[in-house]
């Protein structure tokens, strides 16, 4: 293993640690999340509910849950400088396994799209934080809808891409050691 990988490795166990500690935080504030008797979730928030369901919702809430919710966004910021960098990892760990030249451009082009993610998911925190305060969505509303499914895709695909590579390769390795 290179240098650079072994760098890349070490960031994406520091990314993986703040992501799985957040991730539980954010988790555990959930089950705080009700209005009016009904259980709403984060995901239906982002990319599940039309606009008049996310108006209701975020409008009827009390100050408890919205406290709780604002609590949860802000740990979704840290949530994020955990897992966009993460993947980014992946994907450079990938790239410096990666043989052929287009896939070390495929993966290195995945790793820095991280960064149009993260800045996605930080205009999606920074609506819903101006939501909870004042649940009037104008016709930001498609933007907004738009620009979470690019944060979506471009997260998903680095992961998606960059795990099973980096397990096929690793499992190569390690038949070629037992081998020997």
């Amino acid at each position: 293993m290179t240098s650079s990988y072994k760098r890349w490795q070490k960031l994406f166990l520091f990314c993986l640690g703040l992501t799985v500690g957040t991730a539980f935080c954010m988790k555990w504030m959930e089950g705080d999340f009700w209005q009016n008797g009904e259980k709403f979730t984060i995901i239906g928030l982002e990319i599940g509910y039309p606009k008049e369901k996310l108006m209701h919702v975020l409008s009827g809430l009390d100050n408890h849950v919205k406290t709780i919710l604002g609590y949860n966004l802000c740990f979704d910021f840290a949530f994020m400088a955990g897992v966009y960098p993460g993947i980014t990892s992946l994907c450079m760990m990938a790239r410096d396994k990666a043989i052929n030249r287009v896939l070390k451009n495929i993966f290195f082009i995945l790793g820095m799209l991280q960064l149009v993610a993260w800045g996605c998911d930080i205009f999606e925190n920074s609506c819903l934080l101006k939501w909870i305060k004042d649940p009037v969505i104008g016709a930001e509303f498609g933007i907004y809808h738009i620009i979470v499914a690019c944060k979506w895709v471009i997260a998903l695909t680095g992961a998606a891409l960059a795990i099973p590579f980096s397990l096929r390769r690793r499992r190569k390795n390690i038949e070629q050691m037992n081998k020997e």
